[in-house]
């Protein structure tokens, strides 16, 4: 193998590597099946309280997500860093409404469509979940 090629196969497994450090503590823990996947209960901040969105969600999600988002046996919290903007955008939300989700962080099993939810209701919906998520620091 000449230098070169060795310099290259050395970057990618260090880049291979580091990038499985990086993302191990953010995944190490989601194997959970049942119960609050270890996030704790909060109050939602005074600028979401008693807001559409908090409402619309405690209707239609909480059954599964939780109160205030923090999880449930039946699914994950989403005040949770992996559901942060970055990984997952206002867009995915909108999506998972619409067409379900197939399981691929936690365990719960596959998240169905739920119907009768607009575009602007899910708008709300996120708009609660991103003040719970700041408010927990995720973001």
């Amino acid at each position: 193998m000449t230098a070169n090629r060795v310099t290259v196969v050395l970057a990618a497994l260090a880049l291979i590597a580091v990038a499985g450090w990086v993302m191990w503590p953010r995944h190490a823990h989601m194997t959970r099946t049942a119960g609050n996947p270890g996030t704790s209960a909060m109050v939602p901040p005074a600028s979401v309280k008693g807001t559409r969105g908090e409402a619309l969600f405690n209707q239609r999600c909480a059954a599964c997500h939780g109160p205030n988002a923090t999880g449930s046996a039946q699914g994950p919290p989403l005040v949770h860093r992996i559901y942060e903007p970055g990984h997952h955008s206002d867009l995915s939300f909108l999506l998972a409404v619409r067409r379900g989700v197939r399981a691929h962080h936690w365990r719960f099993g596959n998240m169905a469509p739920v119907p009768g939810l607009s575009e602007a209701d899910v708008k709300e919906i996120v708009r609660y979940v991103r003040a719970l998520q700041r408010a927990k620091g995720i973001f």
